[in-house]
């Protein structure tokens, strides 16, 4: 383990979007208030996402400027999600402080992700929020995984009794109605699937945004992400697990799409559907068919990816086993692999690198919360 720190006051390392370095006089040194003592592995988590989401600098943003007008600073552009060196890694790391709060409401740190939040979800911040989403040339923005991540972040609010939460959910319903319109313009007009290991996939994404429209019913959005994804993807045989992962993945082409397909298809198809699309699952429970992806440079933005592919292959794995019939002979072995990526995943989740605590706590917390299959 490359050793968890639970006080943040370091120096953070960030890396480039790109992979790049940065340079010495990038480093920053970020001074943390006193908190009470982590005391579990999700309060350790949370301590990463509440020293990120209102660190503004180191920033990557996506931002296309249409005049001089638009060279403006992050908080200025996106007032909420500004933190965590991009916006998506703000959204989902607001997720985890939401998701800490409806999981383990009587954390030790409850007290500062509430204040946490308090700052970042007000009216007057949404607003400008969506101002930016629906400003002229952005229908891409942040598209899919982004705004997959906010309607997670929606779902979470959504399913807690806590006034508190019920409140900041109300608040943030305008962006959401808003991803939700351009979501439902867009899937018709996507001719194919995204079968990248990052950003861009959309099994992942559909994912997220199928468990967020079954959790507010919306059933428009429900079936026209069932249509595009069984379009795209029941008819998909033996997924070349061999050309997994590439070099920069946080995501599994392969296992991403079957978990999305649990989603879709019903138990007994879905059995049929996943000896097809991943014949070589092994029948003796064993662990070591599937090596977990290994970071040499965890310091390099690009590189340490690959410690995010181990926990979302996790989640995955956890995802498929749960959707087979109990006496599936394959669950042992998708559960073995699953507890051997588990355990080098999270042994990865430092404060150490800037380039890795900005959203790795976010990748941890979905699966040690069972986010995707509870």
């Amino acid at each position: 383990m490359r050793g968890f720190i639970s006080s943040l006051g370091l120096i953070a390392l960030a890396a480039c979007s790109d992979g790049s370095q940065l340079g010495d006089s990038d480093l920053t040194q970020e001074t943390t208030q006193e908190r009470p003592a982590p005391q579990t592995l999700e309060d350790r988590f949370a301590i990463l996402a509440l020293d990120c989401v209102h660190r503004e600098y180191p920033n990557k943003i996506a931002h296309v400027l249409q005049s001089a007008e638009d060279a403006k600073a992050p908080h200025e552009l996106t007032p909420i999600f500004f933190g965590c060196y991009d916006w998506h890694s703000s959204v989902h790391g607001h997720w985890l402080l939401s998701r800490i709060l409806t999981t383990r409401p009587d954390s030790v740190l409850s007290g500062d992700i509430r204040a946490a939040l308090s700052k970042s979800f007000t009216t007057e911040k949404l607003a400008g929020e969506l101002a930016y989403y629906t400003g002229p040339g952005r229908a891409s923005f942040e598209r899919p995984y982004g705004i997959a991540w906010y309607l997670q972040l929606i779902a979470e609010l959504e399913q807690s009794d806590d006034p508190q939460l019920s409140e900041w959910r109300e608040t943030l319903r305008p962006l959401e109605d808003a991803i939700v319109a351009q979501i439902l313009s867009w899937l018709p007009k996507l001719s194919y699937p995204i079968r990248l290991g990052t950003h861009n996939q959309s099994a992942f994404a559909f994912g997220l945004m199928l468990d967020y429209a079954r959790t507010v019913q919306n059933s428009e959005l429900e079936q026209a992400l069932m249509r595009k994804s069984v379009a795209f993807y029941q008819n998909d045989v033996n997924c070349p697990l061999a050309y997994e992962p590439s070099g920069e993945d946080f995501l599994s082409p392969c296992f991403m799409e079957a978990d999305l397909m649990r989603r879709v298809l019903s138990q007994a198809d879905f059995a049929d559907w996943l000896g097809l699309f991943l014949p070589d699952i092994p029948n003796d429970g064993s662990g070591d068919w599937l090596e977990p992806g290994i970071v040499l440079d965890p310091s390099d933005g690009k590189l340490v990816h690959l410690d995010g592919v181990n926990l979302s292959r996790a989640w995955a794995l956890e995802g498929i086993a749960s959707a087979l019939p109990e006496n599936d002979p394959r669950i042992a072995a998708l559960q073995a692999a699953a507890d051997l990526h588990r355990e080098v995943g999270i042994a990865s989740v430092s404060a150490e690198h800037y380039s890795g605590s900005h959203w790795l706590a976010s990748f941890a917390t979905y699966l040690t919360t069972k986010r995707g299959i509870e």
